[in-house]
């Protein structure tokens, strides 16, 4: 087993600091997004987790240029864009999707401007690469405590608002008759999406964070429809991913003919997307053989069926 390990696993992996922290702050992000992803999908709100994380490329880029942790940078822009968005957002889908539309337009207009500072000044060099496909490597070990504390904020907020928020996930109409304020549940589930965004974005990049939003939510959906268990199923899906997408990165220093690392976002998308793909694969399946199994009882309850069950009796003595 040792020297299986040993040709899986470069040396120096489970004593590098950098790998300690990038395996701490990946696992914490796929866990808030597993968490936060399920009711995005539910919701139908991938549009608002995909401009979310293009809105935290004008705080991330903006971070850099003024020399703070990207991490303020990405939670600030995703914060106020969702304040925004909800704020000039309405009920109806259509209105959702105009008002992220219009936000996500006027902050990578500003992000542009920001990025192209960036890559004109000395002190910013690689930000650009940075902010757009992420460098868990890079996180410094003060950070990991911020991570953390924000990643309970968000766990804190879904898990109290679980009930009344899931109601409005799936029926909307139903929950403001039952009187649940929806328009205070989705100001605050857009706060902790916010969160989860920010997340994503310092482990795989601002332009993939969505993969690790939605794509193990998605996944995890195509394999059970009960709320509970699919964030698990996501979580289980988004830690493991990340984890061998960092494995892999770092092994790839190693790896000839140039030994060049290869950026642990594309890893981690990679697997995502091929997770996804398996369990669609299986789900889809699984329901073809539920409905080969409905279709047999069904011919079966007919065939069981007297045919001359809805035919009046004879009279008895008639001629």
């Amino acid at each position: 087993m040792t020297g299986l390990l040993q040709d899986v696993i470069e040396p120096g992996f489970f004593s590098s600091e950098p790998v300690h922290v990038a395996l701490v702050v990946g696992a914490v992000a796929a866990l808030v997004s597993a968490v936060v992803g399920v009711f995005t999908v539910l919701r139908g709100q991938s549009f608002a987790g995909h401009a979310l994380g293009d809105v935290g490329t004008t705080g991330g880029s903006g971070a850099f240029l003024v020399g703070v942790n990207p991490l303020w940078g990405f939670v600030t822009a995703a914060v106020v864009g969702a304040g925004i968005m909800e704020l000039f957002g309405i009920r109806r889908q259509r209105g959702r999707d105009l008002a992220t539309g219009i936000v996500l337009g006027g902050a990578l207009g500003v992000a542009a401007l920001f990025l192209y500072l960036d890559s004109n000044s000395v002190n910013t060099t690689g930000a650009t690469f940075t902010v757009l496909f992420g460098s868990i490597f890079a996180i410094n070990q003060s950070t990991v405590p911020v991570v953390v504390l924000m990643s309970l904020l968000a766990l804190v907020t879904i898990g109290v608002l679980y009930r009344p928020l899931l109601l409005s996930s799936l029926n909307v109409d139903m929950a403001c008759a039952r009187g649940v304020p929806v328009r205070t549940l989705g100001v605050l589930y857009l706060l902790a999406m916010a969160v989860a965004v920010s997340l994503s974005c310092i482990t795989i990049g601002a332009i993939l964070s969505t993969a690790l939003l939605i794509g193990p939510a998605a996944g995890a959906l195509r394999l059970t429809k009960r709320p509970g268990l699919a964030m698990a199923w996501a979580a289980l899906i988004g830690v493991a991913s990340t984890w061998l997408g960092i494995l892999l990165a770092y092994d790839s220093y190693y790896w000839p003919p140039v030994h060049r690392g290869w950026p642990v976002s594309f890893f981690v998308v990679t697997l995502i997307f091929l997770v996804y793909l398996v369990a669609d694969i299986s789900s889809e399946r699984r329901g073809r053989q539920l409905s080969r199994q409905r279709s047999g009882r069904s011919i079966a309850a007919r065939r069981d069926t007297p045919r001359n069950s809805n035919q009046p009796h004879s009279a008895v003595g008639g001629g």
